[in-house]
């Protein structure tokens, strides 16, 4: 013992034998404390501090030390294995709490105790200093093992952005949207909230994996497929922090130039699916977001002489097989051309449209030559109406009326009315309407060309066995007439009954070959149907060159 204790000893003398009784257990509990007493109290403190109880087992006090040792374990238990999050700071004031009320107790304890045994204090609060690093170690070991805890759960967090993408990228785009988003979620994540982490040195090139798995189109040069996607990756910058992405942040608009270009030009006119288009348009779409967007790009510069290339091989095609075919292309052309907002673009549509005059023209004789009668009408009587100063509109009238008999009588469809009156001869045909209503006739051969007939006052409709004998011969009857002079030649008819006449007044077409030398008559007029409302047949005309090579007539 130290000198303080030999002379706290020396105040209770000796017994008749000489030697010195031990000293009390315990300082009593009134009167100063016993010598030593501060450096036992901070030894047992200290001794406390470290968690182990060990102030409390030097003074004895095995039921506060095993509580010391409770708090220990549940601390260890809740902290063990490493967490990411680490202790929950309940646990952890609570348990720091717990070893100061211990300290605090065990040096009260101690400053009014005289310990037994031969511990001296210095060396306990020494051993007390020196045991104090376990804890402290052990929160340094715990932390590096919760920080290596947080980096494997980032890892897992990028593996997990690394399964979306995976998953993703054997999808379109628009059903993996979803999952790519999650996935940059995770990246973003990694880079902005964990920049030192192991996890977030990989984001970069996990990020240009990324770019390249939705970018996968544009790779294989499915063009308009790479539209949405590329877009889609121009617009990360505006959510993800540039530092993040790097050099990708500007990557996208060159390849989305470029998709915007190949994609709209394989539309033009309404024709393709090259270059992986998957679905309709006329590439205006495209092409204008491209000229909006990247007006001083490359890929803007090419439009204007891509789409003049265009119409130029569009006008080629007018001579070809498929002309119809051609001129709706000019047609897509001329209104892509002028809703592009560029002027150069704009100008092009003359082009196109001074194409489409010559389209419509060849459009309706090729309908004409294929037997497509009625849609050859169609289509040249549109031309004649629409371009009134066009040339060729008076053939293409003859054309339509050719087409118009030839619908009801295909033998007047056989080839085209001549573009050119012939010379020669004419002769006269005179043709008389014996019908209560207006007749058109129409008639195509060496030449082409429409009467209208007015109607016949007083007229009426004959029997099937009247109308041959009757009709036209009523003396004194001013018969509406029209006289046309013919060259010679095989002749078509179409007789058209109008204005008085019903719906079950059927139209006539005939035919004949006019002669040189002759004068010929044409009658018209109406026969009653059955009463039964069968169709009877009308004997076959007379061929008389000299007064007249047929009839026509009607059946009602």
């Amino acid at each position: 013992m130290e000198s303080g204790d030999r002379y706290g000893v020396a105040g209770y003398g000796s017994g008749g034998d000489g030697t010195v009784p031990p000293p009390p257990s315990h300082a009593p509990s009134v009167g100063p404390p016993p010598p030593g007493a501060s450096l036992r109290a901070a030894a047992a403190a200290l001794l406390n501090l470290t968690g182990l109880g060990l102030g409390y087992a030097l003074l004895g006090r095995w039921g506060r030390a095993a509580v010391c040792w409770a708090a220990t374990a549940v601390l260890l238990w809740v902290a063990l294995p490493a967490d990411p999050d680490g202790v929950p700071a309940g646990v952890l004031v609570g348990y720091l709490l717990v070893l100061v009320l211990a300290a605090v107790d065990g040096g009260r304890i101690a400053r009014r105790s005289a310990v037994g045994g031969a511990w001296r204090p210095g060396l306990a609060v020494g051993l007390g200093v020196v045991l104090l690093a376990v804890p402290a170690g052990g929160a340094v070991v715990y932390g590096s093992a919760r920080d290596e805890a947080r980096e494997q759960m980032l890892l897992e967090r990028l593996e997990a952005g690394d399964e979306r993408v995976a998953t993703a990228s054997g999808q379109p785009f628009e059903a993996a949207k979803s999952e790519y988003g999650k996935a940059l979620d995770v990246y973003r994540a990694l880079g902005e909230d964990h920049p030192g982490s192991r996890a977030a040195k990989l984001v970069p090139d996990r990020l240009k994996a990324y770019y390249d798995a939705v970018s996968a189109p544009y790779a294989k040069k499915r063009h308009c497929e790479a539209v949405a996607p590329l877009t889609y990756l121009r617009t990360l910058p505006d959510s993800v922090d540039k530092k993040v992405l790097g050099e990708l942040a500007a990557w996208p608009d060159t390849p989305l130039a470029e998709s915007l270009y190949a994609c709209g030009v394989s539309r033009l006119g309404g024709a393709g699916s090259s270059s992986g288009s998957s679905g309709g348009g006329d590439g205006g779409a495209e092409l204008g977001q491209l000229l909006r967007t990247f007006p001083e790009s490359a890929s803007a510069r090419r439009v204007a002489p891509a789409i003049d290339e265009r119409i130029k091989d569009q006008v080629s095609a007018l001579k070809g097989a498929e002309p119809c075919t051609a001129t709706e292309a000019l047609r897509g052309l001329g209104a892509t051309a002028s809703r592009l907002p560029d002027d150069s673009v704009k100008k092009l549509r003359a082009d196109a449209d001074e194409g489409v005059v010559d389209g419509v023209y060849a459009c309706g004789v090729d309908q004409f030559e294929d037997g497509k009668f009625g849609a050859a009408r169609t289509t040249l009587t549109d031309f004649a109406r629409t371009y009134k100063s066009d040339g060729r509109v008076r053939q293409a009238r003859n054309i339509a009326t050719a087409a118009e008999i030839a619908d009801d009588r295909p033998a007047a469809g056989k080839r085209l009315p001549p573009s050119k009156r012939p010379g020669g001869a004419r002769m006269e045909l005179v043709i008389s309407n014996d019908a209560p209503n207006t007749v058109e006739v129409l008639y195509t051969g060496p030449v082409t060309g429409t009467v209208t007939l007015r109607a016949c006052a007083g007229c009426e409709r004959y029997s099937a066995s009247e109308g041959p004998r009757r009709a036209c011969k009523a003396g004194g009857r001013n018969y509406p007439k029209a006289r046309l002079q013919l060259p010679a030649g095989e002749y078509h008819f179409l007789y058209k009954h109008g204005t008085g006449a019903t719906a079950r007044v059927d139209s006539y077409s005939s035919g004949t070959r006019v002669q040189p030398g002759y004068t010929y008559t044409s009658c018209t007029y109406v026969i009653e149907r059955s009463p039964f409302d069968l169709d009877l047949p009308l004997l076959p005309d007379p061929i008389q060159p000299v007064v007249s090579p047929w009839g026509a007539g009607s059946s009602r």
